[in-house]
């Protein structure tokens, strides 16, 4: 997978939001103005940091060389997906799948409420 075809699947996602709050580089996605996603290229190396299930952020990183502790994040509950590696392009959609319903799931209901129905 590409990552502009990451970045794509990320816009689709209800309420999603392409931000740069950092810089005029670093891509993060939001929902509800919580961060969900972050794309940074860094030494020529594009990575998509991703937030997951405790359990799950250590099997993969096992699992797959392009899975790392969340670059820059907190490491217990981020991962970076290293592009062009061995991450097949179905664990990158799940991954990132995970994220926005876990961080979606965090926002008041509420605010969940207006996101369904906005969309």
């Amino acid at each position: 997978m590409k990552i502009e075809e990451a970045i794509k699947y990320c816009l689709n996602k209800k309420g999603a939001k392409e931000t740069y709050p950092f810089d005029e580089e670093t891509l993060v996605f939001k929902v509800g103005n919580k961060m969900f996603g972050l794309v940074y290229d860094r030494n020529d190396e594009i990575g998509l940091n991703l937030k997951c299930d405790v359990d799950l952020s250590l099997a993969l990183r096992h699992q797959y060389k392009g899975i790392i502790s969340g670059y820059h994040m907190n490491k217990k509950h981020w991962n970076t997906i290293i592009f062009d590696k061995d991450v097949p392009d179905e664990e990158i959609i799940r991954l990132i799948d995970i994220s926005y319903e876990l961080v979606f799931k965090s926002l008041t209901k509420k605010v969940q409420k207006e996101i369904k129905e906005n969309i």
